[in-house]
């Protein structure tokens, strides 16, 4: 299956992309062709479910969709992949909040995947309540690209590789972090994780690190749960 409409005039043109898989499942591209000034393409994505003008790709996910790839270890290798992307990335989380808690999913499994999503891997995740909800995000999304300069979005040069990079830019996206703090906390600690994992005493430890600085990565990436209620 595989359509390609214009829908409406006026304004720049916004191009969005659709998997051909998701397209078969979900009435979102359909719903994207039919606002003004959008343009739908299907094809298969080697990444995604939406590619949005060129600049970002965005994987959307129903509730039990999402359980189901975190229970089966498939969500985080997704993610991977999202990141490692040369393109921004982010993800819809699309259903209501009845979905979580007919399943009795503790807040905690949720969180700590969220948190995983958007601190180590660097993916906003974004919250739908339905279809409509998720094309008028990604709409917004597209609008939102065209307003900005190309040169915000892209990145000068190559783009990042490898593991360092993906690393590095991970850990600027922290609160008050940068460049220069990320290259020492990673000169320091060696892994993600270890940093992750570290108490505020050895954060402190760290030059370039001080005591603000320090509380607000130890805030970003630790939080106490307790049972899921939306």
């Amino acid at each position: 299956m595989g359509w390609d409409v214009r829908g409406g005039s006026g304004g720049a043109t916004i191009w969005i992309v659709v998997d051909d898989r998701e397209s078969r499942i979900a009435s979102v591209g359909a719903l994207l062709a039919q606002m003004e000034g959008v343009t739908v393409t299907v094809k298969r994505l080697q990444t995604g479910d939406y590619f949005i003008e060129e600049k970002a790709v965005l994987e959307r996910k129903r509730v039990p969709d999402f359980l189901e790839s975190l229970f089966h270890g498939r969500l985080f290798a997704q993610a991977r992949r999202l990141a490692e992307s040369p393109v921004r990335s982010f993800l819809i989380l699309e259903g209501p909040s009845s979905e979580w808690t007919q399943r009795h999913i503790k807040r905690e499994a949720v969180q700590g995947a969220m948190l995983t999503l958007s601190v180590v891997f660097g993916i906003p995740v974004l919250r739908s309540q339905d279809e409509a909800e998720t094309a008028r995000l990604i709409l917004y999304t597209a609008q939102q690209m065209q307003s900005v300069s190309s040169s915000t979005w892209r990145r000068p040069g190559r783009s990042p590789s490898g593991k360092r990079a993906l690393q590095i830019r991970v850990l600027s996206s922290l609160p008050r972090v940068g460049t220069k703090r990320a290259l020492r906390l990673l000169d320091h600690f060696g892994t993600l994780e270890k940093i992750v994992a570290a108490p505020l005493e050895e954060l402190l430890l760290i030059p370039g690190i001080g005591q603000q600085t320090a509380q607000s990565i130890h805030w970003a990436v630790h939080e106490e749960c307790t049972s899921y209620h939306m």
